[in-house]
């Protein structure tokens, strides 16, 4: 190496730690998968590779290779048994991809991509796999089209000024406009309007106004802000262009400053008429909480006269607060999503178990058919196993639990599910499709719409309640950890007969819970029921949360919840 340092002991010892620790990276399970740092630029037409390499540099002529699209979860490249697969790749791609395999002896790979489009600018992820163990980095596509030269015209005179247009078409990502004079001075002031076609690519149409008869000319340029890269055109504008002045337009611009000031001064009121608004609504909240505290010094404590008991109850006025707050809940239920327990005293607990004949190979059903294990019994197996549940729904509220055991990389998800629908080979769990489930999948919670959408929870679920409504088109999930609200799908119209959906992959285990017996343990104690002192005068801005949903709290100016 023309820079390195000298041959010496001192720049030979990484070198001979590096080798000390090789023998810990050469098993198949310790391994990482490291992607570009930086994104990869494309042109429009060419062709684009995406590297992704190995560490420490093993084999991967043996491994699964696999290119997907990060934000639509579809497979865009299969390098499986030495080999392409073209089953499961996505039709935009079929025929435009090819595998770099020069390098796989050294653990490095790259997809090729033939003929560039717009639809495949956006983020990539690359997956090595063997022997079960995956890893994967993420890689960043930015697709760049220069498209045709400006074209610039006069349009004709505008209020004090000259109007001139600059239109140009086929550039990608949208570009930037710039209107520059003679000696080089930029126009902060024009309006710019873009189209997208078809192809995704952008168009553009600035407008300028001219109002310096001085200027001479102007020049309009398009740039690129990936490629850095710019396309421009210049016209020329006579001074007979320009309008005459005219003696009204200073008693013009002095009648403008006039109202500007009186709008300024009019704002200002308003703003400070607002803000005691807010005060005074602060001071009523402090108003409640400190009326709670009082109610709080009206409870009753009871000496039973065993010795050792004490009867804990509430005041007459705090108990009356608590049921008006319960009833508030109890009148919205179907849109609040604050607590599962409360939802259940509208629902059935349904009896569900498991129909051993839809189930999988791959699956192992406990005797009671309760609960279900699944077992590797194929070593190709990549794909989640599904199973059904017995019971079915034509009508009604019902609602069961499931108690959730999984591994490191195991996947699974739990719903309901249509009698028609489709459950041999790969397919693809949606409303539309007649299934609504949510669950699980590489490292991220999802519910299953289309597209998915990514689940943002306080706390990951280790039991899940789900409750469907026939008549109403609803079917909503809970963390009957703690209660909070995980997701409901919109509202949809059902028709047919209605199933429990189990599907897993990996080291894990799906159990049914008995849903007798009352609340489920850990849920917050429901209003119903005597709260502790600390729940029920908690101060203003510490109420519980409710995950992502596509309703809002429940209606009315305050939750059923104690401040």
């Amino acid at each position: 190496m023309e820079h390195g340092c000298r041959p010496s002991l001192l720049c030979s010892l990484p070198s001979l730690l590096l080798l000390v620790q090789l023998p810990m990276w050469g098993s198949a399970e310790n391994f990482m998968v490291i992607g570009p740092s930086e994104p990869i630029v494309a042109v429009l037409g060419d062709d684009a590779i995406l590297p992704c390499s190995l560490f420490p540099a093993i084999s991967a002529e043996h491994m699964e290779l696999r290119w997907i699209r990060s934000h639509f979860v579809e497979t865009v490249f299969i390098y499986r048994n030495r080999q392409e697969q073209k089953e499961d790749q996505m039709p935009e791609y079929t025929g435009r991809t090819s595998l770099v395999k020069d390098f796989l002896t050294q653990g490095q790979a790259a997809l090729h991509i033939h003929n560039v489009q717009v639809s495949d600018n956006g983020m990539y992820s690359c997956f090595f796999e063997e022997g079960g163990y995956y890893e994967g980095a993420n890689l960043e596509l930015k697709v760049a089209g220069l498209g045709s030269a400006p074209q610039v015209h006069i349009e004709g005179p505008e209020q004090d000024g000259v109007r001139v247009v600059c239109k140009a078409s086929g550039w990608f990502p949208k570009p930037q406009v710039q209107w520059t004079d003679l000696s080089g001075k930029k126009f902060l002031e024009f309006s710019e309007a873009h189209a997208q076609d078809a192809a995704g690519l952008f168009s553009v149409e600035a407008a300028l106004v001219v109002r310096d008869s001085s200027a001479g000319s102007v020049s309009c340029s398009v740039l690129n802000p990936i490629l850095g890269q710019e396309k421009a055109m210049a016209v020329s504008i006579p001074e007979p262009f320009f309008p005459q002045a005219s003696p009204w337009k200073a008693a013009f611009a002095g009648i403008l400053t006039v109202l500007g000031l009186l709008l300024f001064g009019a704002g200002c009121f308003t703003r400070r008429e607002h803000s005691a608004k807010l005060q005074e609504r602060q001071k009523r909240k402090n108003l409640d909480w400190i009326k709670v505290q009082s109610i709080r010094k009206h409870t009753v404590f009871k000496f039973l006269g065993d010795g050792c008991s004490w009867d804990f109850s509430l005041s007459d006025e705090l108990q009356a607060e608590l049921d008006r707050r319960k009833t508030a809940y109890l009148a919205a239920w179907r849109k609040a999503q604050l607590y599962a327990d409360w939802r259940k005293e509208w629902f059935q607990a349904w009896p569900v178990t498991l129909d051993p004949v839809s189930a999988r190979s791959g699956l192992a059903l406990s005797p009671d058919k309760m609960s279900v294990t699944w077992k590797d019994t194929t070593a190709g197996s990549k794909y989640r196993c599904p199973v059904r549940g017995l019971e079915g729904i034509t009508s009604g509220r019902r609602y069961w639990e499931v108690q959730i055991r999984s591994g490191k990389g195991s996947k699974w998800a739990v719903g309901v599910c249509r009698e028609d629908v489709t459950r041999k080979g790969r397919y693809t769990e949606s409303p539309d499709t007649g299934f609504w489930v949510v669950g699980r999948h590489i490292k991220k919670y999802y519910a299953w719409t289309k597209p998915r959408q990514v689940l943002i929870l306080r706390k990951y679920p280790r039991r899940v309640g789900i409750f469907v409504d026939y008549s109403e088109g609803d079917v909503s999930f809970y963390n009957m950890t703690d209660g909070s609200h995980i997701f409901s799908f919109p509202p949809a119209s059902f028709s047919g007969t209605l199933f429990p959906y189990f599907s897993l992959w990996g080291d894990m285990s799906l159990t049914i819970c008995s849903t007798e017996g009352g609340r489920s343990e850990g849920l917050p104690v429901p209003l119903s029921k005597s709260p502790s002192l600390e729940e029920a005068v908690r101060p203003p801005g510490e109420g519980l949360s409710s995950g992502s949903g596509v309703d809002g709290a429940p209606p009315g100016a305050e939750s059923p919840l104690l401040p």
